[in-house]
């Protein structure tokens, strides 16, 4: 008998679930919080954040805003305003461009943003309704008919169409771009695990805190010629999750369901992956021997913590969903994460039941195929 003991009187809200996550910048947090409630983290920073790699260019800029005086700023990340100043400040024009941004109207597209201001010294007068650039430009186009400078700090991908919005209607733009997104360096294999992880249904939640994050998933599975099926899982398959519409926009166009909470904060978002996956995708029966649950990858009978190999899984969570049906050995096979003939079958539903405390709770009903044995 194959068993460990309990991790305790419950498990943990993640225990047993495999979560891919796809972010880079504040990553640590997010998989050390999924980690602490038990969860099996696979982490794939789909694109990186990087600082502008010619700080001349950001340096020209500023001295452009600041020659200028614009009367406002679009300020669109936290992170964004805060490597502007640092460059700012490294070559002495961080005082220069506060002088010249504190008359500004500074609008804001998020919290994050704000905060991101207020710490650099600057006070908003507005924040845009969906925390969006297209919702900021509106807000900017709402406050300023006639045509002003606009100072606009643009976030890692530059969106021209929502800047020409504000030429189109007059405006003088003067953006300035103090950090890129990057795609993942070449000798990182990580994603290239979680596409395979994804494509073999071993990923119980993938998670997206950027929409950079997920548009650059969908292009490298195009890239290694698995978007096909990387798009079949995503629909079908793990909780995707966002950390608001704005990240999940990227997939939603792709046609894949994706959930993200009230509050668009990592926070949030935890809490939303630890209570679907809770009440979504937890398993659970009353069984001859005792209760019966699979959280994920993790099983437990009775208390008792029973290691399962992807096969074994695979044919338990089948089993586990007929609740008490009968299966055929076709429709087992079907189940299985690769082919298996009748005689690997067999061989992987006896490994199956010697690794449980009670090898009798699958059952083999002649003739016809196999059942657990339901209270």
């Amino acid at each position: 008998m194959c068993t460990t003991p309990a991790s305790g009187p419950a498990p943990r809200p993640l225990e047993g679930f495999r979560i891919g996550v796809t972010a880079d910048r504040r990553s640590a947090d997010l998989v050390d919080a999924l980690r602490r409630r038990g969860a099996e983290v696979l982490h794939a920073p789909t694109v990186r954040m990087a600082p502008a790699e010619d700080e001349a260019a950001v340096l020209a800029e500023t001295q452009a805003i600041v020659a200028a005086r614009p009367r406002a700023l679009l300020a669109t990340t936290s992170y964004g305003i805060g490597r502007w100043f640092e460059v700012a400040d490294a070559h002495g024009l961080g005082e220069e461009l506060l002088d010249a941004l504190r008359p500004s109207a500074v609008l804001v597209r998020g919290p994050k943003a704000r905060g991101g201001v207020r710490a650099a010294g600057l006070e908003d007068e507005g924040i845009s309704e969906r925390e969006t650039t297209e919702s900021l430009i509106d807000l900017a186009l709402q406050r300023f008919v006639q045509p002003v400078v606009f100072a606009v700090q643009q976030h890692g991908f530059t969106d021209e169409a929502q800047l020409d919005r504000l030429r189109a209607a007059g405006h003088t733009v003067l953006p300035v771009t103090p950090y890129r997104w990057l795609a993942p360096d070449a000798a990182d294999d990580r994603v290239e695990r979680l596409l395979t992880a994804l494509v073999a249904g071993a990923l119980d939640a993938v998670t997206f805190t950027s929409a950079p994050a997920a548009e650059a998933l969908l292009h490298l599975a195009a890239s290694s010629g698995r978007d096909a099926a990387v798009l079949a899982r995503l629909r079908d398959g793990p909780l995707v999750a966002a950390v608001g519409p704005v990240t999940a926009e990227p997939l939603v166009r792709a046609g894949v369901p994706v959930v993200w909470p009230d509050r668009f904060r990592m926070g949030a978002l935890i809490r939303l992956v630890a209570d679907r996956l809770e009440r979504e995708r937890v398993l659970r029966v009353e069984s001859a021997f005792g209760a019966v649950e699979l959280r994920g990858s993790v099983l437990r009978v009775a208390g008792e913590r029973v290691p399962l190999s992807p096969t074994g899984l695979a044919l338990l969570k089948a089993l586990l969903v007929a609740d008490g049906q009968v299966l055929s050995r076709e429709q087992l096979s079907a189940a299985a994460p690769g082919p298996l003939d009748d005689r690997a079958l067999e061989v992987a539903l006896s490994r199956l039941r010697r690794s449980m405390p009670h090898p009798e709770l699958i059952q083999t009903v002649i003739k016809r195929g196999y059942r657990l044995q339901v209270a």
